[in-house]
């Protein structure tokens, strides 16, 4: 099994949950994946876990990824480190599938030298947010990070700890209020793809706004967007 290949002319794109249509998402495995390939980004979500640590889980269950429904902010990261994950077929096995520590995929995205595309799953807190921005500059590469939310206030949260810090604002439709705050506090734009449409893409860069897509999984649908002149597109599939 491979990447879907599309014409993608000079935008980035961004592997979702890493190279999650092949490897089980949100694992080193999906990181890896997207590092030996062309990916501009690898896009990951980030969650707190009871003891303090930031685990990397789309959900706040184990359950779908995992087969137990365990719940990632009830539990210590050295209980969710001993839980071996599915494979994509949905059978366990492979050792080398478990819950993954934000640490270890920013040293991954380094290694590989791909942008780090980091979404806030929980509603983090000030201190919370100042460790984990601490724990990507222990890194030397929060440069290289852009924050991406569903919850403004963790991206308002970034912003006062980084004032130039890269964010992108996740939503499905855009309506007046949403555009002209991601103006106002200069907010890039992450944006449901079915509800995109090209004069949103000009009215937002001519804001100087950059704009995301999310999630594209089709060739011909990628290459109609691409075509509008998007920034990025985040894909689990195709390259």
């Amino acid at each position: 099994m491979n990447t879907i290949k599309f014409e993608k002319g000079n935008i980035g794109v961004v592997a979702h949950r890493g190279l999650s249509g092949i490897e089980r998402e949100n694992t080193a495995s999906a990181f890896v994946a997207a590092g030996n390939r062309s990916y501009y980004g690898i896009e990951t979500d980030i969650r707190r876990t009871s003891d303090g640590h930031f685990i990397i889980s789309h959900d706040i269950s184990l359950a779908r990824v995992g087969g137990v429904d365990v719940n990632v902010e009830k539990t210590t990261l050295e209980e969710l480190q001993n839980i071996v994950l599915l494979d994509k077929d949905d059978t366990k096995g492979r050792v080398d599938l478990r819950p993954c520590t934000l640490e270890n995929y920013i040293s991954i995205c380094k290694k590989y030298e791909k942008h780090c595309v980091l979404e806030l799953k929980s509603l983090f807190t000030e201190e919370e947010t100042a460790r984990f921005i601490d724990l990507i500059k222990e890194q030397d590469y929060l440069e290289h990070v852009t924050f991406i939310s569903f919850h403004y206030d963790d991206l308002v949260k970034v912003r006062q700890i980084c004032p130039e810090q890269s964010v992108q604002f996740l939503f499905n439709e855009a309506t007046d209020e949403i555009v002209e705050k991601l103006i106002a506090d200069r907010f890039d734009v992450d944006m449901y793809h079915i509800h995109i449409t090209e004069e949103l893409i000009k009215r937002f860069h001519d804001a100087g706004l950059k704009v995301n897509c999310w999630t594209v999984d089709k060739p011909e649908v990628a290459e109609r967007i691409v075509s509008w002149g998007v920034d990025y597109i985040t894909t689990n599939i195709l390259e």
